[in-house]
């Protein structure tokens, strides 16, 4: 038995769809859990389930109307709302999904997930086209600022006959979710976090460029990891080939300049401050309007020094973030990462070798991090895990930096 389940108050929503025959099996895990149960249907959803099944499964009446008059002062959307410890949505329809972007409230179940407090998850469901569509990533890109969280949806093949992303997470998966959620410290809530993350790509002409080889995958899993306890996290990235992570707000930068401009701009509006791009450290001083044709064996570029960000907001002197830096280095890790941290101005530094160019792209990596007062190495394991141990260290110096001040 899952003992996060136990007692829990889960308001499941179904709104229209075929998915929605896969909810009753999800109801049904909950209810093996202990957890209490209620339904909410909107009108497309009676079409395709119906409320006589869904009452026998969770052992409550099930509610359709907005203004249930069998409900204290008539006020059923207030009443579930207040019971509710999470709102579960399976299937969620495009529909549902850009009707609670925009507060709508035009039947009960957008109504009471205006009215409540409690944490709501969605799980998608819709033809793949539909959930490829610009404005309904906007829309989860919306919800998910305003703390939403979102499983699935799955790839495969559809009701219609397609096949790509837009399937519902399988009953099983949505049940883990919310023990998950459930098991969760949100202790992070109000805390506001800026990341760089990936490489930077500085232009030679219009078809070529320097970069380097980082993936962004560490910067990326330490955005998760915060987002994971509640905090409101900004993630700069360079370009990349990685889907933004749940509860993220990302901003998508190229050159380092334009890092710089957006790293300084959420500096100043973050308690914390995670420099985790691999920044370059020069740009072409000229960059051809035109593609440059290849004549004779050697080509000269002119090279200018690219600001260095996580310096420029280790020093800043009004509205300065608890500021981490990163250092990758290929010799004299602790010597160099020390001397940046110094020379940074910085708050906490976190070195890797990279002398073995395993980790740029790798799925693990192990660290060493530096402060004023002392250190600690956190050992090779996958980088979601290592995420998670070095948010525990950030958090916890950043305590005691607040405590010293």
């Amino acid at each position: 038995m899952d003992s996060q389940l136990v007692g829990k108050r889960i308001l499941v929503g179904i709104t229209g769809g075929i998915a929605a025959y896969k909810t009753i099996e999800l109801i049904r895990l909950l209810r093996k859990n202990k957890a209490e149960v209620r339904v909410v249907l909107t009108p497309a959803a009676t079409e395709f389930v119906t409320p006589l099944t869904l009452q026998a499964i969770s052992g409550n009446p099930v509610a359709q109307s907005l203004l249930d008059p069998q409900a204290e002062l008539a006020m059923g959307h207030i009443e579930l709302a207040k019971w509710a410890d999470m709102i579960v949505v399976a299937p969620a329809s495009a529909d549902f999904i850009a009707r609670l972007t925009v507060g709508m409230a035009d039947d009960l179940l957008s109504t009471v997930c205006l009215a409540s407090s409690a944490p709501i998850l969605l799980a998608p469901a819709m033809n793949q086209q539909m959930f490829s569509q610009t404005i309904t990533q906007q829309n989860i890109r919306a919800l998910q600022q305003r703390q939403v969280q979102f499983v699935g949806p799955n790839v495969g093949e559809q009701a219609c006959g397609d096949v790509g992303a837009g399937r519902m997470s399988e009953p099983a998966e949505i049940h883990q979710k919310i023990s998950e959620l459930l098991s969760e410290a949100q202790d992070l809530l109000g805390v506001k976090v800026a990341i760089t993350a990936g490489p930077t790509r500085e232009a030679i002409d219009p078809v070529r460029y320097i970069s380097n080889h980082s993936s962004g995958k560490m910067g990326f899993a330490i955005a998760e990891a915060f987002a994971e306890r509640g905090a409101t996290v900004t993630l700069i990235s360079g370009p990349v080939n990685l889907p933004s992570p749940l509860n993220v707000h990302r901003i998508d930068v190229i050159s380092a300049e334009q890092m710089q401009e957006q790293a300084l701009m959420q500096a100043v509006q973050s308690h914390i401050f995670v420099g985790c791009a691999a920044v370059a450290d020069y740009r072409v001083a000229n960059i051809a309007e035109q593609k440059i044709k290849k004549a004779g064996d050697e080509i000269q570029l002119t090279l200018v020094k690219n600001p260095d960000i996580i310096a420029e907001v280790g020093h800043l002197s009004v509205n300065r973030p608890f500021t981490v830096g990163f250092a990758a280095e290929t010799e004299n890790l602790e010597q160099y990462a020390k001397d940046k941290l110094q020379r940074k101005k910085l708050d906490m530094i976190c070195a890797n070798d990279v002398s073995s160019g395993q980790v740029f792209n790798a799925e693990e990596n192990s660290l060493r991090l530096f402060w004023s007062a002392g250190g600690t190495t956190l050992p090779l394991t996958d980088k979601r895990t290592l995420a998670k141990q070095l948010v525990n260290q950030i958090m916890s110096n950043y305590q005691q930096y607040y405590v010293e001040k």
